[in-house]
């Protein structure tokens, strides 16, 4: 049987653009990528701490080093910057390995520093 689980997780980021005239997507920074063991084009969930708000994107890398939280396109509407988000992705598991399964954690400063 397989179940789905927390496979990583970067908590209360803070959103540093919201650009409506892009193709779509969350920008993340490579280094936050790394650290919450997240690939390029991998689907997440935003959870938006000020708002409520919560919905689903892809990722795409933003330049490591430099702090960046992009929501973009249609995602854009649901955030502003300076917002506080959770960004969650999930992974379907075989049952018995998912009791000794870690998920990856990371709780960012208030400039996306780890």
């Amino acid at each position: 049987m397989q179940i789905e689980v927390l496979k990583s997780k970067i908590h209360r980021a803070t959103v540093t653009e919201a650009n409506l005239n892009y193709i779509g997507s969350i920008g993340i920074d490579e280094n936050l990528m790394d650290a919450a063991n997240l690939v390029e084009s991998e689907k997440v969930h935003i959870y938006n701490i000020n708002n409520g708000e919560r919905f689903e994107t892809y990722i795409i890398k933003s330049e490591r080093g430099s702090g960046t939280i992009s929501l973009n396109g249609a995602a854009a509407r649901k955030v502003e910057p300076d917002d506080l988000v959770i960004i969650v992705s999930y992974a379907s598991i075989d049952f018995e390995q998912a009791k000794n399964h870690v998920p990856a954690i990371i709780f960012p400063d208030n400039n996306n520093k780890i």
